[in-house]
Order: C-alpha cells, then structure tokens, then sequence
C-alpha cells in the first residue's frame, strides 16, 4: 500500500485560480456569445520587449551551430546575466549584492514555494493576511499547519493587512521564525516605506527571525521614495531573502526567467544552536534539483539591462499602469474605495459584497473577469482585485461595460 503525504488533504479543496476557471468556464458554456473580457489573473498581454526579441534569436541561432552550441549552464545562472543584475538592480542603489550572492530561476513562484524546504518545519511561521496563496499553500503541504479552520490554517501567525494600517502588515504580538513580506504587494497593490521597512528589519534581526521578501513587481514603482529592494535597508543581508521576477518586468510570464538573491551573510541555525549559511543550504538544494534556465531566455533576461532594453521595458510598464489608472478612476468615480494601481499593477477594490458574489455580478451583468479578494485570506472579504494587464483598448471597453453594471 502506498501512503500519501497527507498534509495535501488539509489544502483547500480549490486553488482560487481553479475556481475561477470554473465559473467562467460555466458562464461561457451557457453563453457562448458573450464577450469575456479579463482584468483578473495577473498575466501580462504585450510582447516581448524588441531588445529581449533580438537576444533571443541571436542565442537561438547560437544554439544551431556546433562551434557555438551550449548545453548544461551554470545552475546559478550565466555570469552576463547575475553581473548585470547585481550592478543594476542593487549596487546602482546602494545595496551591496554580489553576483555569486544570485540564483537564476525559472520563476519566483517556484523559489518562494521551494524556499521553505530548507527549514525545521516546527518554525513559527508569519504571512500576511490577504496573502499571495503559495506563501501559505507550500507550508501547509510541508506540513507546518493544522487543520483549515474558519478561513485560517491553524499554526500559521496570521498578519492582518487592511484599511486601517494602509495594507501594510504591522509587527507580530509574538516571536516568529519565518516572515513573507511582498512589496509592491500582491493582491492589495500596497508599498511599504523605508521607517516601517526598516522596523520589519530590525524586528527579524532582534528576534533572529527571516524575511522572505518578495519584490516581483518592484519594476511598477514610479515612487523615487519606495525602496525597491530590502537591501537598501542597513542589516537586511543578515535576515533576508529576496525574490525577482523579469515575469511582470518584462513580459517572461510565458518565457520564465527570475532570481533570487541570497547574501553569504543570512544564516539559520541548527538543532544545537550551530549557525549554517542559507546561501550553502539553497546552493545545495537547487544543484540536486534545479538544473538552470535555458541559455537563450537568460540571453533574452540579458536584454532587458541594455539602454534600449531599459526604454522598452519601462514604456511597458508605464502602459499597465495607465491602464491601472483608468481602472482606478472609474471604481472611485462610482463611489468605490481603492487602493493600488499608483506604483503596483493591482487595484484592490472595497466593494461592499461577499467576494465571490462581487465576482459573478460582474461577470454576469458585464461580462468581466476579477479575483475575489476572499481567496487571498479572510481579510480580503469584501474585496476584489482589478488587474491592469490587459490592452488599452480592453481596458476602456471593459470600464464602460462596468459602469454600466454598475451604476
């Protein structure tokens, strides 16, 4: 007989993508002739930036001749890439990252969820409250919590984040092990600024605690004031990890390129109270199962660090976020509260209903794709999130649709 691991039977029955695709799946089943229009998964719908296009064709074309041709890369990823990260990412900025100190990846998605094999699963760990669901999804497969229980996984330190403390999580009651902390945040579209960064800092470094920091969308930040990496925070490379993605960045959704920055200084602790280096523990960990991005896509990853790469990729950006805008300025215009859409692609939206019933009003009287904000935790009742990703001319069809719902 083959026994499951069991901790998967405690995971909620639907991840909220799933059930999302099932709803609007039975909606375009019974009305085939409607027009759906999506603002809600966070998929990006441009095309590659051109500079990231030409790299690829040229690594492309490397591939198809022998003298050139490159098999197994390093599984840290091509020195060209983590040397142009390092500089222009965190060193341009005051943050002293090396580019040994990177890990190329396939995915932030993946590292967030892989990061947690590398600690005692008796932690106390801490995730905000509403949450991107692989922070918590990856701990309950681990087997870190209990039972599902009035919209909470018991054994997790729940951080409510609402209007009242502008979506910005303030510092546990208690001691805890493990932070995740995602800025610009996803679902609520919330920053965080430098004091309060810098309280999360100090708090792990006085609880010799780690933050798990994730910063997918930092590229949205138009804010000259917002850190966009925790490194530029004094004593950060003690506590924390840091997560990148070129997904939202540059368009990679489809294409699959991120990193993830470990300092040789972040150390965790063994049984007997021995200090062993994170980065050591991650490099070990990912030379047994990770085998490293494809030369062409990290040529392409490249790219994005070149003059014209630069221009094409913050033109990209600046096109989802007036798409953010629009959005933003018709919910408030109908009276709405909202937060996000300024230096993040997400508009969290204040509606007033159940979530879900939010979500199948507009999807049936304006035919509209959202995320109900309840499948990000119990915080996000009453919530919806708009995202900006979609195009222009989209976008404006899908407000006037929603107006008309909704007035």
């Amino acid at each position: 007989m083959i026994n499951i691991n069991e901790n998967y039977l405690k995971l909620k029955s639907s991840y909220l993508f799933t059930e999302i695709e099932k709803r609007v799946t039975a909606f375009r089943d019974t009305n085939p002739d409607k027009e759906i229009i999506s603002l809600g998964i966070g998929d990006v719908t441009k095309a590659l930036p051109r500079a990231c296009i030409k790299a690829f064709q040229r690594a492309v074309k490397e591939m198809s001749d022998d003298n050139s041709f490159r098999g197994y890369g390093p599984y840290k990823g091509y020195s060209f890439l983590r040397d142009k990260i390092a500089e222009i990412d965190f060193n341009c900025r005051g943050a002293d990252i090396s580019p040994d100190e990177i890990f190329v990846s396939d995915g932030a998605k993946c590292d967030t969820g892989n990061i947690q094999e590398l600690f005692s699963l008796n932690l106390k760990v801490a995730v905000p409250d509403p949450v991107y669901p692989v922070y918590v999804d990856t701990n309950v497969m681990a087997g870190r919590t209990n039972e599902w229980e009035d919209g909470r996984y018991n054994g997790l330190i729940y951080l409510d984040t609402t209007e009242e403390n502008d979506y910005v999580p303030s510092l546990p009651h208690e001691k805890v092990d493990l932070i995740y902390l995602c800025f610009p945040n996803n679902p609520t579209g919330a920053t965080i600024d430098r004091e309060r960064l810098k309280n999360w800092v100090d708090y792990a470094k006085e609880n010799n605690a780690l933050i798990l920091y994730d910063a997918a969308y930092v590229a949205f930040i138009r804010d000259s004031s917002i850190p966009q990496s925790i490194y530029e925070i004094e004593g950060a490379k003690d506590i924390a990890i840091e997560f990148r993605s070129f997904s939202k960045t540059a368009g990679f959704t489809g294409t699959r390129c991120a990193y993830t920055v470990i300092p040789k200084k972040c150390m965790a602790y063994d049984k007997n109270g021995n200090k062993h280096s994170v980065h050591n523990l991650w490099d070990r960990r990912q030379t047994t199962k990770f085998n490293g991005v494809s030369y062409p896509v990290q040529r392409a990853a490249e790219a994005v660090y070149t003059q014209e790469g630069q221009k094409q990729i913050r033109s990209l950006i600046d096109y989802y976020l007036q798409n953010a805008k629009v959005i933003r300025k018709a919910f408030e215009e109908l009276g709405y509260k909202c937060n996000g859409g300024d230096n993040a692609p997400y508009i969290w939206i204040k509606t007033g209903k159940d979530s879900w019933e939010f979500f199948d009003l507009l999807l049936n009287k304006a035919n509209i794709i959202c995320t109900p904000g309840s499948g990000f935790g119990r915080c996000g009742k009453g919530y919806i999130r708009i995202s900006s990703f979609n195009s222009q001319e989209k976008v404006k069809e899908a407000v006037n649709r929603i107006k008309t719902a909704l007035r």
